[in-house]
């Protein structure tokens, strides 16, 4: 199930919703079904460092580096 993120346009509530392909989704605030669904926002930081090294320490060991430059996996430029 994916997460959508949704305006209500009858209150103008802001809401995350998980969401099925068959479900109707409804504003949990008034109930309204004329949602307008939102681009979803990107956490700009990681405020947590370690927990940053730990995701990509993770990510090496399976092998997933695509998404990591050369300075954030601690290689040599």
């Amino acid at each position: 199930m994916p997460l959508y993120a949704y305006k209500c346009q009858d209150c103008a509530a802001e809401f995350e919703l998980l969401v099925r392909a068959c479900d109707l989704p409804c504003c949990p605030a008034c109930g309204g079904e004329k949602l307008q669904q939102q681009v979803a926002r990107i956490c700009a930081e990681i405020k947590y460092p370690a927990i940053a090294r730990s995701w990509r320490r993770a990510a090496a060991r399976s092998g997933d580096l695509s998404n990591f430059g050369k300075a954030e996996l601690g290689l040599k430029k």
